[in-house]
């Protein structure tokens, strides 16, 4: 048992020199995802005003021949109109003339209505694609930034992973399970030890005889208030006294 705990203490101090590693870092991948979700939210909305541009450049292009159609009709129309033999045939040919100048206005009005669309989408892509390039730029700098942190460290990283690594292969699943489900909860430390009676993790008081059980080592125990795995002061200055940081 006492190898178990001492295995599970290792892999702490290690996550907790990977974690001072990535507070390095700062709020910096953080930022830089933002900024990413920023950038593809305004070129999604970018590449919808486009598409809508497109469509109505489409459809007034259809209007346009549409409505040479309708001229040409109208055209034949008023020419027979000299020719017509009864009053019938002048009425027909008259709704005919007016409902195609109907059309022709009904279509160049919403030729109209869609240039004015269409440069209302023109200005607001125009006011979006340099938002994107500032976006963009600061996003550069924040990734380099970043790069600059991380390659500093790199070499002391890629050390405490292997190190890392071969203590996990030593961990019961179990227990690397429980630990890591208590990492993940309390968003870092999983293991504490017992200081003047309380939880070096929540500094709440341990029963003293939970402390008594805690350091005879015999088991794995977890504080009451917090969560935390607890491990006896004897395995934490062991482990902390050999433990090559």
């Amino acid at each position: 048992m006492v190898n178990r705990l001492t295995i599970l203490y290792e892999l702490q101090l290690i996550d907790d020199q990977l974690d001072e590693l990535e507070e390095l870092r700062g709020d910096l991948p953080i930022a830089v995802n933002e900024l990413k979700s920023q950038i593809s939210s305004i070129t999604e909305n970018i590449k919808t005003k486009e598409e809508q541009k497109e469509e109505l450049l489409e459809k007034r292009a259809q209007n346009d021949e549409e409505i040479e159609r309708l001229n040409e009709s109208l055209k034949k129309f008023k020419a027979q109109l000299y020719k017509v033999r009864n009053n019938k045939e002048y009425d027909a040919l008259t709704k005919e003339i007016d409902h195609t100048e109907e059309k022709i206005l009904t279509l160049e009005e919403e030729n109209k209505e869609a240039e004015n669309l269409v440069e209302q989408l023109k200005m607001e892509i125009g006011e979006l694609t340099p938002q994107v390039d500032e976006l963009e730029k600061e996003v550069g700098e924040k990734e380099n930034e970043l790069k600059k942190i991380i390659k500093a460290n790199e070499r002391e990283e890629l050390k405490l992973h292997d190190k890392r690594e071969k203590i996990v292969s030593q961990v019961r699943k179990s227990d690397y399970n429980t630990y890591m489900r208590v990492r993940k909860a309390l968003r870092g430390k999983a293991i504490a030890t017992v200081v003047r009676g309380a939880c070096s993790g929540c500094h709440n008081m341990v029963p003293p005889q939970r402390q008594i059980e805690i350091k005879s080592n015999r088991r794995l125990y977890t504080c009451e208030s917090c969560g935390r795995l607890l491990v006896s002061p004897d395995i934490a200055a062991k482990v902390e006294k050999t433990f090559k940081f």
